[in-house]
C-alpha cells in the first residue's frame, strides 16, 4: 500500500511557571521538525542543543548544554520575553522552536556570569576591608603627626592649617570654602571615612575638630547610604547629616540682613531696621544635605534642580573620600594638583588623537 505523505500538525504546550502564568508553546511538526519533538522530554525540560542529524539545521555545529529548568522563578522566559517585546519593536514570538532554545541557553549563561560577579563583589569588599584596616594605622600616625602629638624628627608643633590647605587645593572643594570657611576649618585637625553596615557602598565620612569659638560639636559627620539597581547600577538612597550647634552670633551657614521698614506708621517705628536670617553660600551646608525622595519616586518627583544638587553633594563626598583622605599630603604640598593637571592633559591628548583617527 501506498503510505501517505506526513501533514504537519499542531501541538500546544502549556508550561505553569512560579510566578502564576500560564506559558503556552505552540509547535509546528511535520518530518522535517519531528527530530525536534524527539529532544523535548516529558517534563518539557530541554536537554541540548545538538539537534537530529535529519533535520538539517546548522545548530548540529553547537555544543551540548547541560539541562536547564525552565520552570525556574529566576528563569520565568514569559515574563523575559514580556518585557522584551515592550522594549523593543521586534516580535519575540516569530522566534522558532529552535532560537527559543537558543534563547534560554544564553539565559542560563548570563545567570552564570551574574552569580560569578555577585562572587566578584563580595572577595572585592573583603579585600577593601583589610586594606582599610591597613590604611587605619597609617593615617593614625599622619593624625598624630598633624596634631603634634609624635614629633616628626621636628622642633615645630604640628602641621598648621593642614586640612584646611589641603582642601583648598582641590578645586572642587575650594569652590565650596568661603573666607568666612577658612577660621573654623584651621580647627580641622582630621579627616576620616568608615564603612557602614558592612557594606562597601555605604560610607561615612568624620569631620574631626578641636574646639573652637564656631561651634559646640567635636566630630561632624556625613553618612552615605547606597542601593543597587538592577538596571542603573549603584544609586544613592539615603544621606544623614550631623545638625551642627553654633555657636550663637557664630553660625557660617546663614546671614543677618538688614531691610528698612515700609513707611507705615510713626516714624520713630520707621526708623528702626528689620532684620532678617538668609541662607548663604559655606562649606558647612554639606552637612545638611537635600531631602531624597523615595526610591519609588525618585524620578518622577526629583527636579532638575534637586538632581543637580544631589549630584554635586555626591560627588563632593566621593572626592573626599577617593582623593583627599588617602592623599591629603599631596594635596597640602600641590603635588596632587600637578598629577591631575598631567591627567587632564594626557585626556585631552587622547581625544585629539581620535579625533585625527576619524
Amino acid at each position: 500500500a501506498k503510505s501517505s505523505p506526513l501533514l504537519p500538525f499542531f501541538v500546544v504546550l502549556i508550561f505553569w511557571l512560579p510566578s502564576g502564568f500560564l506559558f503556552p508553546v505552540k509547535f509546528e511538526f511535520s518530518h522535517e521538525t519531528r527530530s525536534f519533538q524527539d529532544n523535548m522530554s516529558n517534563e518539557g525540560n530541554i536537554t541540548s542543543t545538538k539537534a537530529d542529524d535529519n533535520n538539517g539545521d546548522s545548530s548540529s555545529d553547537l555544543p551540548a548544554v547541560p539541562a536547564l529548568d525552565v520552570g525556574t522563578e529566576d528563569l520565568d522566559l514569559h515574563e523575559e520575553l514580556k518585557n522584551l517585546a515592550i522594549k523593543r519593536t521586534f516580535d519575540v514570538k516569530t522566534l522558532s522552536p529552535i532560537v527559543t532554545k537558543r534563547v534560554l541557553f544564553l539565559k542560563d549563561i548570563q545567570v552564570k556570569h551574574d552569580e560569578l560577579e555577585e562572587k566578584f563583589l563580595q572577595e572585592k569588599s573583603a579585600l577593601e576591608a583589610k586594606y582599610d584596616n591597613i590604611y587605619k594605622s597609617l593615617f593614625d600616625k599622619r593624625y598624630e603627626i598633624v596634631n603634634g602629638m609624635v614629633e616628626a624628627e621636628t622642633k615645630k608643633e604640628g602641621v598648621p592649617n593642614f586640612w584646611l590647605i589641603a582642601m583648598k587645593t582641590n578645586e572642587m572643594l575650594a569652590n565650596e570654602i568661603t573666607e568666612k570657611d577658612e577660621g573654623a576649618l584651621k580647627y580641622l585637625k582630621d579627616i576620616r571615612c568608615c564603612r557602614v553596615e558592612n557594606n562597601s557602598r555605604n560610607f561615612k565620612l568624620e569631620f574631626l575638630f578641636d574646639p573652637n569659638p564656631y561651634f559646640k560639636n567635636s566630630v561632624l559627620s556625613k553618612t552615605y547610604h547606597v542601593t543597587d539597581d538592577d538596571e542603573d547600577g549603584p544609586v544613592l538612597d539615603k544621606v544623614f547629616g550631623t545638625d551642627i550647634e553654633w555657636v550663637p552670633g557664630k553660625c557660617l551657614t546663614h546671614k543677618v540682613v538688614v531691610k528698612k521698614r515700609p513707611k507705615k506708621g510713626s516714624k520713630k517705628v520707621n526708623n528702626i531696621p528689620m532684620t532678617k536670617n538668609e541662607n548663604c553660600e559655606s562649606f558647612f551646608n554639606f552637612f545638611k544635605p537635600p531631602d531624597i525622595p523615595e526610591f519609588d519616586e525618585f524620578y518622577t518627583t526629583m527636579s532638575q534642580e534637586l538632581q543637580s544638587l544631589t549630584d554635586q553633594d555626591y560627588d563632593i563626598a566621593v572626592t573626599i573620600r577617593d582623593k583627599l583622605i588617602p592623599h591629603a599630603v599631596s594635596w597640602f604640598t600641590g603635588e596632587a594638583l600637578v598629577d591631575e593637571d598631567d591627567y587632564d592633559d594626557h585626556d585631552e591628548t587622547d581625544d585629539d588623537n581620535d579625533e585625527k583617527d576619524d
